[in-house]
């Protein structure tokens, strides 16, 4: 059985998206980002079109936007879906793994290296790679990025030759790669590599009619792992609304599963609302509290 996660009213503008999102879920279809607001529909729309040509994204933006998001659903756009999407952090692996973990080692090339491993670029082939966090790549393996930028084809720590790769490169960064080509902290042909399509996600706060469909996925999900049937009242979503959102999606998420824990009568209240960014002197970290600050911050 399929139900609304959230109670809503009639002339709302997301009706119309909730069900297409609904019916999507139910035939496995659901491709797509949950958005209400235009600037996230104009969003989607581009990387329709950026999909269809096979070009390098640069994706940058605050964290918490969805970046991963926006770089696997550019992949399922794609004529690359039916190939991997892997994903790795660039920021996650030091630097002495990071080029055996990319490009790949052969047996014997350093110590611990007691077999051959072929790279995430070889084992995306037919499909995408997302280097996340790209900004923290060490200026030693930009060189070879750039390498494989130019020629498509990678040489394995160890190895002698090069082998040729079929993958789409997308990147992700927090940072404002200008200043970091300026700093002489990245490299400025690969960023001009990188940036042949750059996209911009937005923070959560810039587009606020998301937060009904984005927690109304969130609860969705949370109801199919606990199996129950959990509704958001109107006066928790005005609360979504009223807070500023500086972790933006990521915090929204994190908000919303304390709430669902916290919730009873299968109803999420704006008592279950704990926020991240705001602490009321002296009580819990409410939306009854948020709500308090900003009725008296009006009077």
């Amino acid at each position: 059985e399929i139900h609304v996660p959230y109670e809503f009213d009639l002339q709302s503008t997301v009706i119309e998206y909730l069900v297409h999102y609904v019916i999507e879920i139910a035939v496995g279809e659901y491709r797509n980002l949950p958005c209400a607001d235009a600037a996230s529909s104009n969003l989607v729309d581009l990387l329709r079109k950026i999909a269809a040509r096979d070009v390098t994204v640069l994706v940058n933006g605050p964290t918490g936007t969805g970046k991963e998001v926006v770089s696997q659903l550019t992949h399922e756009f794609s004529s690359r879906s039916e190939g991997p999407f892997v994903a790795v952090n660039c920021a996650a692996i030091p630097e002495q793994m990071l080029e055996s973990t990319l490009f790949g080692h052969e047996k014997g090339a350093f110590t611990g290296a007691v077999q051959q491993n072929v790279g995430l670029f070889r084992a995306a082939g037919g499909g995408t790679i997302l280097l996340d966090e790209i900004s923290e790549m060490p200026l030693s393996l930009q060189a070879k990025l750039l390498r494989v930028l130019q020629e498509k084809r990678v040489m394995a720590v160890g190895g002698s030759n090069e082998t040729p790769v079929d993958v789409r490169i997308i990147a992700t960064t927090n940072r404002d790669m200008r200043e970091e080509v300026k700093a002489s902290r990245f490299r400025e042909d690969l960023f001009y590599r990188l940036n042949v399509f750059p996209i911009n996600t937005l923070a959560l706060r810039d587009r606020i009619k998301d937060i009904i469909p984005i927690a109304a996925n969130m609860v969705f999900k949370l109801d199919q792992q606990s199996n129950t049937h959990t509704l958001l009242t109107r006066e928790a979503i005005h609360a979504l609304f009223q807070y500023d959102w500086p972790g933006n999606v990521r915090e929204l998420g994190n908000v919303i599963h304390r709430a669902h824990i916290l919730s009873s009568g299968n109803k999420i209240t704006t008592a279950d609302l704990i926020f991240d960014g705001y602490v009321a002197e002296g009580s819990m970290n409410t939306a009854d509290a948020l709500a308090a600050k900003l009725q008296n911050e009006k009077a």
